[in-house]
């Protein structure tokens, strides 16, 4: 089941089923206003939400062409956006780029921060640049929706509380990371707005490619029309979504409409290229003895995208343009 917030003119939109190819959809008004509403009673309303999907599919319910220029992130505003870093061979890219060490428990405790999750972005909105100094930067990740997830939930429990998945750029202004961290208190203004892709699907919708709590399918970035990469998002996943739940839930819970990402996806393996610009200079360095590739600028644009065996579009594509603020 795909679901998705279509702009209305409301704060949080209005909650739609998307059909099986992606391109068109049904209101589910009458089942629930908004995909938060559905998430604050998911047993009792996702039967129903499935119900409406399949019959969409099947040609039994009212069905509209979808302009996915009219979208908003399917959760338009969440409760909290919390972001971890669980691909290794990232982190210790960027920490080599700004020359730090990453930390010795790289491998045994997993890095989060937790950003803004009251103005998020959708599939196609610009991507604002106020100062081409910042280093405005694209993140393509995976990202999880949570149900109710009480304290102390294991991974071995974590898999009940994962409603949705999603794609996430997790846009970043990575000239400022060095001073904000120099505090020791963490991501602030280096973390503006965050976008997620068109679809929050069910785990269901990945087939086998959702096992372990990882998704084993390969994340594409094409920027400036060019691809930048297409990492495999499962094996090279070190903390997978069920480990990330166990250690965000060790002190506190989570209510229904948490989002959790998986940080960056990167695979060690040069020939699958970058899902951000931070990798791609820090391999310049390495090669060259300084970075080439530029920070975004203004009319740079980014899609991120994930093909299913197929070739289908599972989440639908985030297309994004940089402006001037």
């Amino acid at each position: 089941m795909k679901l998705a917030t279509l702009r209305d003119g409301s704060r949080d939109g209005a909650l739609i089923v998307i059909g099986p190819r992606g391109d068109t959809y049904t209101h589910a008004a009458a089942i629930a206003p908004t995909l938060q509403v559905a998430l604050d009673a998911w047993d009792a309303l996702s039967p129903r939400l499935r119900e409406l999907s399949d019959a969409l599919a099947a040609g039994h319910a009212p069905s509209h062409a979808l302009d996915p220029a009219r979208l908003a992130p399917p959760l338009p505003r969440a409760f909290e956006w919390v972001d971890g870093s669980a691909y290794l061979n990232h982190v210790r890219l960027v920490r080599k780029a700004r020359g730090a060490e990453p930390p010795p428990t790289l491998e045994t405790d997993p890095l989060v921060y937790q950003g803004g999750s009251g103005a998020l972005l959708g599939p196609c909105d610009d991507i604002p640049l106020v100062n081409p100094a910042w280093g405005l930067d694209f993140e393509s990740e995976v990202a999880v929706i949570l149900g109710d997830t009480p304290l102390g939930t294991t991974a071995a429990e974590a898999e009940k509380h994962v409603r949705l998945l999603m794609l996430v750029n997790d846009v970043t202004l990575r000239n400022l990371i060095p001073d904000e961290l120099a505090k020791g208190f963490g991501f602030f203004q280096s973390k503006p707005a965050t976008a997620f892709s068109p679809f929050a699907v069910t785990p269901d919708e990945l087939g086998a490619a959702w096992r372990g709590g990882r998704v084993h399918l390969p994340l594409r970035t094409v920027y400036n029309g060019e691809l930048a990469g297409d990492p495999d998002a499962g094996p090279e996943m070190h903390f997978s979504f069920f480990d990330l739940i166990a250690h965000i839930a060790k002190t506190r819970a989570y209510t229904a409409g948490t989002i959790l990402g998986s940080g960056t996806v990167s695979n060690a393996d040069r020939a699958r290229g970058i899902s951000c610009l931070a990798e791609r200079r820090t391999l310049e360095t390495l090669d060259t003895g300084r970075p080439i590739t530029p920070f975004m600028k203004v009319g740079d644009t980014v899609q991120i995208e994930m093909l299913d065996p197929d070739g289908r579009s599972v989440f639908g594509r985030i297309a994004q343009r940089v402006v001037g603020a």
